[in-house]
């Protein structure tokens, strides 16, 4: 699913990233750990095209990044790649129907059958009566599940997550790692999550460990 080979980033004269080689399979749960700066965050942008790097390569289901241009990027990351945040980046004025539409809508879809398929995403995550609120009148917990309603509507294989149960307590946070794997059986997903969350990673398929922009080598969970 992913092959990133010798990935370098540099922000000016700080190089956040100094040669990352990483393989995820499809189907896996992978965490990547590690302390802050260590460039975490660098790499799941780059493996989700929201950056490029200096140096290197990086394939998602054997289509290399860097024969793209921005436009085709910007059409690869909309119809395979979600995201989930961890402030779930939810766009007030809209309703979490909506929100989940946006992703849709901007990949030209019929906005008849988007709704249709918000809903039933909706549905399934146990928001079915909650489509019509904004998000300022959803919990923490509803919030992010609509973020991860957003992430799924245009049925990505890869769905990349930024510290998605950071600012959930421990009884969402808890309902959230189980909701991530019931996703991955239910669409077939291969999910990628950067987290601080110990019992989050080490629930995963596998942890791979992140010091001074530099893979360790990969623990077993």
């Amino acid at each position: 699913m992913i092959n990133a080979t010798n990935i370098r980033k540099s922000f000016g004269d700080l190089e956040v990233l100094k040669g990352v080689d990483l393989h995820i399979a499809k189907g896996e749960i992978v965490s990547i750990v590690g302390p802050s700066g260590a460039g975490k965050t660098t790499l799941l942008q780059i493996l989700g095209t929201l950056d490029k790097p200096n140096v290197g390569k990086v394939l998602v289901d054997g289509i290399d990044f860097s024969k793209l241009g921005e436009k085709e990027l910007a059409a690869f990351r909309n119809k395979h790649i979600g995201f989930i945040f961890q402030f779930h980046q939810l766009l007030p004025e809209f309703t979490a129907l909506e929100n989940v539409m946006i992703p849709a809508l901007i990949g030209r879809k019929d906005k008849k059958k988007s709704e249709e398929r918000a809903k039933e995403i909706l549905a399934y995550l146990q928001l079915a009566d909650r489509m019509d609120h904004k998000p300022n009148e959803l919990s923490g917990g509803e919030k992010q599940r609509v973020a991860v309603a957003r992430a799924l509507i245009n049925d990505p294989g890869l769905i990349l997550a930024d510290e998605p149960s950071g600012s959930l307590d421990s009884k969402n946070r808890d309902e959230l790692h189980k909701l991530l794997f019931d996703l991955r059986e239910k669409f077939g997903l291969t999910i990628v999550i950067v987290t601080h969350d110990k019992e989050l990673a080490a629930l995963s398929d596998r942890v791979i460990e992140m010091r001074d922009g530099l893979v360790q080598l990969p623990m077993e969970s």
